[in-house]
Formats: C-alpha cells, structure tokens, sequence
C-alpha cells in the first residue's frame, strides 16, 4: 500500500519537526499522530530499544501536550494511576493529588506488567475520559491519549491485556527496526535523547482539541461508505474461521480514523482507501480466530477486505 500523503498543513509540520529527530519511524508516528487527532489511544507492541518511549515523548512536545507516564511493575497499584487522597492532619481534612493519569498525553510503560486490578484502572480513563477515586469522579484533561507499550515476545512476570481493554485501544501497532540509512543517522548523532531535548512545540493541545472537532464536524462519510465499513466488520464476524469479530466500538474506530486520514490527505470526505489504509492496525487485535485454526489473523482479515466490494 502507498504511504499515506499528508496535505494537511498543520500535520505536514509536525511530521517534518518528529522526522527531523526521529529517523525511521514515519508509519508509527503517522499512527501515534491518526490517533491522537481521532481521541483514541494506541498500544504500541515492539521489542525493548527501538524507540518506543522517546517517541511517544516526542510526540507529546510536539503537540505541546503535558507528559505523564506510568512505569508498569507487577506491585503497581491503581491509586499510583490515578491518584489518591491524602488527610492532612493540620487542616482536618483530606486532599486529592492526581495522579499520572492527569495530563493530556500518558505513556502506560510495559502495561502487561501491571496486575489486572491495575490495568482495570485505565479502562475507566480510557474510556470515559474520567477517573473515580474514593466515590468522587473527576474529569481528565482534554485532549487525552494513551500510549501503551509491551513486549511482544516476553511473557515470564506478565499478565496478558483482557479483550475488554485491548477493544479500548484505537491501534494496535509496532515501531520495528529501522532502516540501515535511518539507523546510521542515529549513530551519528550518538543517540536521539540530545536532539529531542530541543523539540519544539509545532501545535498547542487547543490546536490538537481544535482539530479533533473539526474531523468529526467536518470531514463527512456517506451512506454508502458507513455501509461498506459495517460490511468489512460483518465480514469479520461472519468468517468460519473467526470465534469472535470486531466490535461496534471497532467500526466507530474504522470511521474515525477513516475520517482522519482523509482530512490529513486534505479531503473533506472519506473515500474507501481511507477504510483501508488502517483497517489492520484497528481491526486485527479486536478479531479471535477459532482453536486450531492455522492462517494468520492477518491472512483472514485480508480475505475479507478482498471479498468487500469497496463502493
């Protein structure tokens, strides 16, 4: 599939200022950044070195987001998510210090780490963009991303992610190696942590909210391509090798991010290759094949997409 052209002047920007001190790693960010300007959240699957946590702090600032982030250890506990409340003895009374989860963007570091009482403490936040905390409820901040991250391959003192939680994730999708070209411009440069340090802001976080309603005001999908993204999720469904398709929430992520993708190409209207241009990223960590079956995730959806008629 061709890469996806960005028109989009403001996207244009902050793609060239990331670019400029992340070698490599166009598709991610163009995920990370779908995301972000879609209000949905992104795991990002990849072994340990290869850019995850610089990129997702780059990201931020050149958004100008307020950075958290959550360092996933298995005697992690929910409060040290979302907060706590503390007595202090001198007032009589007792007072909320938020936790990481309060800012606009938040790096969940190693997420399959963390006790499944711990991860239940995004689901709220992630998906209500709200957290609770002894009875009261208090609102995040806006906009409000999450970028998770683990390893794929590591399983000893790890607990997998419940399909509940891996249907709030928007994306599923890895950074991988970089290119030779790419890589050897990160050796020169002796590392990348220098030259993020000086990344500077090419959007504000009212911008980044600004442009969120304006994809969904603005950026329209006709009958027939709302008609073709639930043929594509049917499809899933339907397959004899799928236990469990994909989601309502899943088709509300094929047609936001849909959405986006023709914004970014700088149309004002989806058109089918903006379906498609994502659909493994937000489709495949949402479909169970049955026991047994051999093909691939991948090969399955990709049956699909092939036998759906694009209007």
């Amino acid at each position: 599939m061709m890469s996806l052209e960005i028109k989009n002047t403001a996207v244009a920007n902050v793609m060239e200022s990331l670019e400029g001190v992340l070698h490599g790693k166009r598709e991610a960010l163009l995920r990370i950044l779908v995301c972000a300007f879609s209000g949905g959240h992104i795991l990002l699957e990849d072994l340990p070195g290869l850019g995850k946590t610089t990129v997702a702090i780059a990201v931020a600032r050149a958004l100008g987001l307020r950075f958290g982030r959550v360092q996933c250890t298995n005697d992690l506990l929910p409060t040290d998510v979302t907060g706590l409340n503390v007595f202090k003895a001198g007032r009589g009374e007792f007072e909320f210090h938020p936790g990481p989860i309060f800012n606009n963007l938040v790096l969940v570091d190693e997420i399959n780490r963390a006790t499944p009482k711990t991860q239940s403490a995004l689901l709220e936040a992630m998906g209500e963009e709200q957290a609770t905390i002894d009875g009261m409820t208090y609102r995040l901040f806006s906009p409000f991303m999450v970028i998770a991250t683990q390893n794929p391959i590591e399983h000893s003192g790890t607990f997998p992610l419940p399909e509940s939680q891996m249907d709030r994730f928007m994306m599923r999708a890895s950074i991988g190696y970089p290119d030779r070209a790419s890589e050897m411009e990160v050796l020169r440069a002796g590392g990348q942590k220098l030259s993020i340090d000086g990344l500077a802001p090419s959007m504000t976080s009212d911008e980044v909210a600004s442009a969120q309603r304006s994809i969904e005001d603005e950026v329209k999908a006709s009958e027939k391509i709302l008609g073709y993204i639930l043929a594509i999720v049917e499809g899933t469904r339907r397959h004899p090798l799928v236990a469990a398709g994909v989601s309502t929430r899943g088709a509300m992520a094929l047609l936001r991010c849909a959405k986006c993708a023709a914004w970014m190409r700088g149309r004002g209207c989806v058109a089918p290759e903006d379906v498609k241009y994502f659909a493994h990223d937000i489709l495949l960590h949402r479909m169970q094949l049955n026991v047994g079956s051999r093909p691939e995730a991948a090969d399955v959806l990709n049956s699909v997409l092939e036998g759906t008629p694009a209007p």
